[in-house]
């Protein structure tokens, strides 16, 4: 019989309102040991106000859930000290050398004595900064302040890390190196919740959870998301004039949705074989030479539009049915 693995995180009916206005509506989910679990939504779709809720920084307004084994309600000062947390503002001292942060987050984290020199040789490793113990924070590039802010909020060794949009702003090779340390930290057992808006990230993470207008619109693998929850269908069109074509194909029907991708444009439609001739004549006969036009695997970004639109639609016609 194979081991069930330990809840992480659990939510159950969460919510919270401010007012009238309800930032999350009855979010409900199961975060396992040592798992990277990606938390995807645009700004205002109430991700941030969950991580405060689960972080016990803001009490929920109805709902349970337990965070390490601590419940959000009432044991929310066990949970601040069983959790690490990294945000996407660096959140260290520039005016401080590396040394000299890793030391006051020890005392904030309050490290055994015996410990402090230990873990502070840890971090100085993991972020590559033992010969840079004595420079100044804010003279660092942004890569190397992203590992020592990681390494400060593993001090204390929490068994669940919340990260908040941890690689904005940092350049592609800092990214891919800092997904190498959450990598090896899920293997060791931490469990990773990360909000990100970079979707080629949200490949790297085991289980999604996209989240809009306070709702959960969808949670599964990157793969599941793909493959069985996406209902619409996806053609690649490339061709010159790629914002002029992208004008004219809005306009032919069956087309739900389409955007720019690079210097391509992803289009929504239910039946790519039936749409893709009528587009093709449609865009010769304005002029456009077309060099590809087929159906493609969606990516995470398309199934998260394709989710939305989905749900604005029938959000639209039940309210023209009661109106």
């Amino acid at each position: 019989m194979t081991p069930v693995t330990p809840i992480a995180v659990s939510l159950r009916d969460l919510e919270r309102r401010f007012g009238d206005f309800i930032a999350v509506n009855r979010i409900s989910l199961e975060v396992r040991k040592g798992e990277i679990f990606g938390f995807l939504g645009p700004n205002g779709a109430g991700k941030s106000t969950t991580i405060r809720m689960l972080c016990g920084l803001l009490e929920p307004t109805s709902g349970s859930g337990t965070v390490a084994g601590f419940d959000i309600l009432r044991e929310r000062e066990q949970i601040k000290r069983n959790i690490g947390y990294m945000s996407q503002r660096f959140s260290l001292y520039d005016d401080l050398t590396v040394a000299e942060n890793i030391d006051f987050y020890s005392g904030i984290y309050r490290i055994p004595n015996a410990k402090k020199a230990a873990r502070k040789a840890w971090v100085l490793e993991m972020a590559c900064l033992q010969e840079h113990a004595r420079s100044r924070t804010g003279l660092l590039p942004g890569g190397w302040k992203q590992r020592l802010s990681l390494g400060c909020a593993l001090l204390h060794e929490p068994p669940v890390l919340f990260l908040d949009e941890p690689t904005s702003g940092v350049d592609p090779l800092s990214r891919r190196s800092f997904w190498d340390l959450i990598y090896d930290l899920a293997a060791k057992g931490v469990t990773i919740f990360v909000t990100t808006h970079y979707m080629e990230e949200a490949e790297y993470c085991d289980r999604l959870a996209l989240i809009y207008r306070g709702e959960l619109a969808a949670v599964g693998t990157p793969t599941e998301l793909k493959h069985q929850l996406m209902r619409d269908q996806v053609l690649l069109l490339s061709c010159e004039r790629p914002q002029d074509a992208l004008a004219v194909v809005t306009g032919v029907a069956g087309v739900r949705d389409a955007a720019l991708f690079g210097r391509a444009i992803h289009l929504m439609t239910e039946d790519a074989e039936q749409l893709a001739p009528n587009l093709r004549q449609t865009l010769e006969g304005r002029g456009f030479h077309v060099e590809v036009l087929e159906r493609i695997t969606p990516s995470l970004e398309d199934v998260f539009v394709s989710l939305i639109e989905a749900k604005d639609r029938a959000e639209g016609a039940q309210k023209e049915f009661q109106g």
